[in-house]
């Protein structure tokens, strides 16, 4: 049941750190996320005139859209990315090997600065449309090797059960 109580915290005006966050498979935290790009909704607009009103036109709502979410992190030997894409396809060439299990649903957190779940957004019937292996390598850098996957969803919407944290 979602908490329909609104209370206002008057000591916090600043915002939260785009850097506090896990990311939620099933249920289960993703080690080494480092990158998630954000969570946007469209939707299109239906344009119609009445018979009448030869002066303008009269916008609807139409088709409401998700765009992709791609997730990056560091590359270790955890394969869960990996064998998720592979869900999809294979070198075999079959594609959607497990209808039963290629759609995941996601959790993205928001934490302030303490620690705490600030926020929490749901994400629904989730699969995998992009799998990066390896990011670029370059023996010119430090920096860290990249795996990443692009997710095509069929909806999100806030955990309206998660209230404010008390900061302390």
């Amino acid at each position: 049941m979602a908490n329909t109580q609104f209370v206002v915290n008057a000591l916090r005006f600043d915002a939260y750190k785009g850097f506090m966050f896990r990311l939620l498979i099933n249920g289960n935290v993703v080690a080494g996320v480092s990158k998630v790009s954000p969570l946007i909704r469209k939707t299109d607009f239906v344009k119609h005139r009445e018979g009448g009103d030869q002066s303008s036109s009269r916008l609807t709502p139409g088709i409401s859209n998700f765009e992709p979410l791609t997730i990056e992190r560091g590359v270790t030997h955890d394969k869960d990315f990996e064998e998720w894409a592979k869900l999809v396809w294979n070198l075999e060439g079959q594609t959607a090997m497990s209808l039963a299990n290629f759609r995941k649903n996601l959790t993205l957190v928001l934490l302030n600065d303490q620690g705490s779940v600030a926020k929490a957004y749901n994400l629904y019937r989730c699969w995998v449309s992009e799998y990066q292996a390896l990011g670029e390598l370059d023996s010119n850098t430090a920096s860290v090797v990249i795996e990443k996957i692009t997710i095509q969803y069929e909806g999100f919407e806030r955990d309206e059960d998660i209230v404010e944290p008390k900061e302390y």
